[in-house]
């Protein structure tokens, strides 16, 4: 009798889910997601790894998964503990003889996984593409041959042929028998447009493509806020609870049936925006969380904690900053272009370090993904992938741009109670106003 574990990460669905069917040939089969409680301490960032929106996003995907995998007569199992202590003790109890997983870009799982390999050198270890539209062989490249820009990457796999997404499995081998799940601490619900799960992912893409968004994307992207002026995929596919290639093939299907123009092409465009990212992860490992980046940039930004402090908050001199950050820290989201202007704020106007605006935005964003978070936010402190060297945004020329009536910045308050970017210098002496110095 075979024995196998399925190891959920970023993959939290039943439809197009390679690894998952790679278990159908097992007599008994777990699955399990750890929830590891290093993701609530902070860290030497300043910030915890999993925000409290982030977690209510995360526990809605994972009761859906486990209400899915009730109907084939499984269960979702959940360990609060870190993976490799999680899964060493299901391995060992049940004799496990397949481990499957999604590939995954994050240094920490990866971690995880290859400790396992080493600790089990007789169990069959398997790895899945699920997160990215390609995989490996795919490429026309090597990952470690991953070109040094997007556009580069993009003329070389825009016109690749998609592998087409699978189905759910129709059935599932059943657990090995009753496994004690740790119960989880509810988070306090706070009303949100997102809900986590498969089932809220495909009926908003069901709704999106029924509809003439696709046909308009391009005129309304850069729009600071509404919802209907952004796809709003990026929460399902950063869990999973979407697959990339189930959301490519319906977009050609809405191409094939509706219409194919620029706003069509555009969702693509930034969906390998997103692939890219991924492989740029993998490629470079942990430099994706180094202060010198990829490219050993030097710098002279640092951590002021005031400054930090503010911006985090939405009280630094600029309103559009204000307004942007307030709207994260309510609903655990922020447009595209808005993460654009307050990271070239927070590295560029206020000259802070980058890696502690990127781990902010980890402990807030809903739709945070190790690859997309930390590899954009290089590109933007110039550290990264991009080949001008950073992006400094004009706040005042976005302002007039993006909310040239001040709309937004009013529905979020972001010009209320502005006060000096500084009280204290970078070494926390007092700053006396000019008539007292």
């Amino acid at each position: 009798m075979t024995t196998g574990l399925f190891w959920f990460t970023n993959d939290l669905r039943l439809h197009d889910q390679p690894a998952l069917w790679k278990m159908q040939s097992v007599d008994k089969l777990i699955c399990v997601f750890c929830i590891d409680p290093q993701w609530f301490r902070p860290n030497g960032l300043n910030a915890k790894a999993m925000g409290e929106r982030r977690l209510q996003f995360l526990y809605e995907s994972l009761a859906d998964l486990q209400q899915q995998l009730q109907q084939f007569g499984q269960q979702l199992i959940i360990k609060q503990q870190t993976p490799h202590k999680a899964l060493t003790e299901l391995i060992e109890f049940y004799n496990v003889d397949i481990i499957v997983r999604s590939q995954h870009a994050g240094v920490y799982e990866n971690r995880h996984w290859h400790l396992l390999q080493q600790q089990f050198p007789q169990r069959k270890f398997i790895t899945e593409v699920s997160h990215t539209l390609f995989a490996a062989e795919d490429l026309p490249f090597a990952i470690g041959d991953l070109p040094d820009s997007f556009t580069q990457f993009r003329k070389l796999v825009e016109d690749l042929a998609l592998p087409r997404p699978m189905s759910a499995p129709q059935q599932l081998p059943p657990p090995p028998g009753p496994i004690a799940i740790d119960k989880l601490s509810t988070p306090i619900h706070k009303p949100s447009p997102f809900h986590g799960g498969e089932t809220a992912a495909l009926e908003h893409i069901s709704e999106y493509f029924s509809a003439d968004l696709p046909a308009n994307y391009k005129q309304v992207r850069n729009e600071l806020d509404g919802w209907q002026h952004s796809t709003k995929f990026s929460p399902w596919l950063a869990l999973g609870c979407l697959s990339v290639r189930h959301l490519v093939s319906k977009l050609r299907t809405y191409e094939q049936n509706k219409t194919n123009n620029d706003s069509t092409y555009w969702i693509y465009f930034e969906l390998l925006w997103r692939e890219y990212f991924q492989w740029y992860a993998m490629r470079h490992g942990a430099k994706l969380f180094r202060f010198d980046g990829i490219k050993n940039t030097k710098s002279r930004r640092c951590y002021y904690p005031e400054r930090y402090q503010k911006w985090c908050n939405g009280n630094t001199p600029y309103p559009l900053v204000n307004a942007c950050m307030k709207q994260l820290n309510a609903t655990g989201y922020m447009s595209n272009r808005g993460r654009q202007i307050v990271a070239s704020c927070f590295v560029y106007d206020l000259n802070l370090d980058w890696r502690f605006g990127a781990a902010y935005f980890e402990q807030q964003l809903i739709d945070y993904d190790v690859a997309a978070n930390w590899g954009n936010w290089q590109y933007i402190a110039g550290v990264g992938a991009d080949p001008r060297g950073g992006r400094h945004f004009n706040i005042e020329k976005q302002t007039q741009q993006y909310d040239p009536n001040g709309e937004f910045i009013r529905r979020w308050q972001g010009d209320i109670d502005l006060v000096p970017l500084d009280s204290v210098d970078a070494a926390d002496w007092p700053i006396m106003p000019p008539s007292k110095q």
